[in-house]
């Protein structure tokens, strides 16, 4: 059965908690709060309109989510931005791509210039590959700015793609 990605409705958050539970707790590619409570996690990700938040899945199976909104308000809102994950068992597997690609149409649908992804951790070189595959850019590296598990303290990076 082929990932489809589709706008996130309420009764799917039992199916997203999962993915971003996991993937905060890991501490290796989102700089949450790994204590943070469903309740909190729920509030963070599910970001009201006019923002978006989507799922990848499979049939009924959540395998990965995003969300996507204007980078910052007022004048900075041309630019979007956005957050994504995948869960541990489907990474490799092309949802990543699928919701990063869905993230790009989604912001040229609507009107944005470009897209900037504020906190890529520099150790998340899946993700960084992924993002330079569709022509996003590293602008620069704020050194230490992220304490791993393993590594210690790595860099963030700020990755742009011009719509």
């Amino acid at each position: 059965m082929p990932v489809t990605i589709r706008e996130a409705g309420a009764d799917d958050w039992p199916g997203i908690w999962p993915i971003v539970r996991d993937v905060v707790t890991e501490q290796r590619t989102f700089p949450y709060d790994p204590a943070m409570s469903e309740s909190e996690a729920r509030r963070q990700w599910l970001v009201p309109a006019p923002a978006r938040v989507v799922v990848a899945a499979e049939g009924d199976r959540v395998l990965g989510t995003a969300n996507m909104y204007a980078n910052r308000p007022g004048p900075g809102s041309h630019v979007a931005s956005g957050s994504l994950m995948v869960s541990r068992d489907a990474r490799g597997s092309g949802v990543g791509r699928a919701l990063v690609l869905d993230l790009i149409a989604w912001a040229r649908r609507a009107g944005f210039a470009a897209i900037q992804f504020n906190a890529v951790v520099e150790t998340n070189v899946h993700a960084i590959r992924l993002y330079e595959s569709l022509g996003f850019v590293t602008l620069g590296v704020a050194p230490g700015a992220f304490r791993h598990p393993v590594e210690g303290r790595v860099g963030l990076r700020i990755m742009w793609l011009e719509l």
